[in-house]
């Protein structure tokens, strides 16, 4: 019988952790140490009276392998707490990216359309070009990208993902 492989689950991971130099060194280091991947970070401090920041890691993997990423970032010591929002529940994930697009006559004006369906701001234009804001779902964002591509993508700045379970707990230490 053929050894069976798990499957590659993606999860999103709230850590909560102090601010001071060198965490987020020190939680990227899980990461890279053992070759596990990072689809995506984004970190903000949460707490400034209390220097608390907030690391919000989308990350791949086994089963197996993302309970490992978990109980190690748990055992650093500038660690207060890990969520990880995928496993505990619904929850809300949204990223935002600023998306370049170079073009004229009906390409123009075929952005601007796909543009105000997937309701993208321009926060910058030209003759030449449109800078548009688009705020969602990473999903929702690639689209938008794929859609542009061939209307005169120039260039995609993105935040990353944020999210935040839903209901009325939180993480704590706020």
């Amino acid at each position: 019988m053929a050894p069976t492989t798990a499957p590659i689950e993606q999860r999103t991971i709230a850590v909560i952790v102090d601010n001071e130099p060198g965490v987020l060194a020190r939680v990227f280091a899980i990461f890279s140490g053992r070759g596990y991947y990072i689809e995506s970070l984004t970190v903000t401090e949460v707490d400034p009276a209390n220097r608390i920041s907030r690391i919000t890691v989308v990350t791949s993997g086994t089963p197996m392998v993302l309970e490992q990423i978990k109980a190690q970032l748990d055992r650093l010591v500038p660690v207060h707490g890990v969520s990880d929002l995928t496993q505990e529940g619904p929850h809300v994930d949204r990223e935002l990216a600023l998306v370049k697009v170079a073009g004229a006559g009906e390409k123009r004006v075929e952005s601007l359309r796909i543009a105000d369906i997937f309701r993208a701001r321009a926060v910058d234009s030209s003759h030449e070009h449109f800078t548009f804001e688009i705020s969602g779902n990473s999903g929702k964002l690639n689209a938008f990208i794929e859609l542009m591509r061939p209307l005169g993508l120039v260039d995609v700045s993105r935040t990353g993902v944020v999210a935040i379970a839903r209901g009325p707990k939180g993480l704590g230490r706020l």
